[in-house]
């Protein structure tokens, strides 16, 4: 199938629905909007979130339950403290206040110079390799890395075509979900998400799956993995529930940035009417079992999930013709995807290491200036990249990827076990290497130097937003040794 990479010009004179939008804490209701065409003062959308709901829908409640906890009371808002959260719910009210919803940002992938989009179709071409350097491929498409990998792919396998999906409709859906990652996170932002899907898409290919998995399985997987942190807030699950965020409060402290990145994708389908011509029990299906692959990716569950498994692969009972079996199956391969970094070779495993635990720093800097109690491994002044990333792989990342491997033995799953040890001892090494002392240094200022040395951020800048740490890596992994 020939792959279109120019973007679809949105139709600016063409009729729609006029809506008006009213936004509440990181979820909105819409009774009427216009897409396209000039606003009407009176319809301007105030927005404090990523995404929306019609109001004749059932989730009335859910945003009736936003409203009360989000906005609170005034009394709370003057205290420094509890304004922490809610900092973080309308940190990105100014940059969500545009007129146009789901229009690009970024300048087009068509209209870019011809020799970067001549090497992004060179390198989606070789999609499916594990050294895949996503950090090239976002400048190449500027900053456009997750639309572009998404839209690719999902040509790729015939899904735009098998579906009916509206061209129109999928390419606004791609770059709200971009548009709402947060790009001052320096791990969970859209590039991460980009990452991800590329590594799904490796584990789609593998043996196992793809001679077993639907066409409605790959589309879940792939959508489920390029929405898995949708609008992640750069804190960690411990950091909401600690400052009283109203998104602990609504999920009763339980998954509850999963079951946000969920809600947040469910929402954008819904606003731009994705799968509104497929029947209303389709519709809620495919909801239900994309949350249950996003859900699936809550790391405080993952001995669960690797036990499960692990129960699979020794009684040999996984029976891929099994629908649910080839669910869990997916939600696994999303685990794996979620936190392959360390598995990928040095030259970009390391750059992800250092963005996560600076997100882990600024969330230990915010912590500080707050005089909350710091969260494990998000202070800089006790924690290192390289211990930090040494004991991720040991307790969490390791006994995943082993397990993977006894289901699918493959070039692949043993290519990840073996960058993972060299990265594995590349930063043992990296630890035990002495810092440079000048000769004026005394040997007790040399070592200070040398901690400070391993936390300070790879490009030299400081926190300037509310950035944090992963809901999805070390802090609950650790606790297990």
């Amino acid at each position: 199938m020939e792959v279109c990479y120019q973007l679809p010009v949105l139709p600016l004179d063409r009729p729609v629905p006029k809506h008006v939008l009213s936004r509440r804490g990181a979820i909105s209701f819409s009774s009427s909007s216009s897409l396209f065409g000039a606003p009407d003062p009176r319809q301007l959308s105030q927005r404090r979130g990523a995404i929306s709901y019609d109001s004749s829908d059932q989730t009335a409640l859910y945003i009736r339950m936003l409203a009360r906890l989000g906005c609170g009371s005034t009394s709370a808002s003057y205290d420094p403290e509890r304004r922490v959260h809610r900092l973080l719910s309308f940190q990105r009210y100014l940059h969500s206040s545009r007129l146009l919803r789901g229009v690009p940002q970024q300048i087009p992938l068509h209209i870019l110079d011809e020799d970067y989009t001549g090497q992004a179709r060179c390198m989606l071409e070789k999609v499916g390799n594990w050294n895949f350097d996503i950090f090239l491929f976002d400048r190449l498409t500027n900053g456009n890395s997750l639309i572009t990998l998404t839209f690719h792919l999902l040509n790729q396998y015939g899904l735009v075509e098998l579906f009916q999906l509206d061209m129109v409709k999928l390419w606004r859906f791609l770059v709200m979900v971009q548009e709402d990652y947060h790009s001052d996170n320096p791990y969970h932002n859209a590039v991460h998400a980009a990452d991800v899907t590329q590594a799904m898409y490796c584990y789609l290919r593998e043996p196992m799956l793809a001679k077993s998995l639907t066409s409605k399985d790959i589309l879940l997987g792939l959508l489920a993995a390029a929405t898995h942190d949708l609008d992640h807030p750069g804190v960690n699950q411990p950091f909401l529930i600690k400052t009283d965020h109203y998104l602990a409060t609504l999920y009763r402290n339980t998954s509850v940035l999963e079951n946000h990145h969920w809600k947040s994708a469910v929402g954008l389908l819904r606003e731009t009417g994705l799968f509104s011509h497929l029947p209303a029990e389709d519709r809620l299906n495919m909801e239900r079992d994309l949350g249950s692959l996003i859900l699936a990716t809550d790391i405080s569950r993952q001995n669960d999930y690797l036990s499960r498994f692990r129960l699979h692969l020794d009684q040999e009972n996984l029976c891929m013709s099994t629908a649910s079996h080839r669910h869990f199956v997916l939600q696994m391969a999303l685990k794996c995807a979620d936190i392959c970094n360390p598995c990928r070779p040095w030259e970009l495993s390391k750059q992800w290491s250092e963005k996560v635990t600076e997100e882990f720093f600024q969330q230990g800097d915010i912590e500080k200036k707050h005089k909350l109690e710091v969260s494990p491994l998000c202070d800089r002044e006790m924690n290192t990249v390289g211990n930090i990333q040494i004991g991720f792989m040991t307790y969490v990342a390791e006994p995943l990827f082993a397990e993977w491997a006894r289901f699918c033995d493959t070039r692949l799953s043993q290519t990840m076990l073996g960058h993972m040890g060299l990265n594995k001892a590349s930063w043992g090494g990296l630890q035990q290497e002495p810092a440079p002392v000048s000769e004026e240094a005394e040997p007790s200022t040399a070592c200070a130097d040398t901690g400070d040395a391993a936390t300070a951020p790879s490009d030299g800048s400081t926190a300037t937003t509310a950035g944090g740490t992963s809901s999805k890596e070390i802090p609950q992994g650790s606790r297990e040794s």
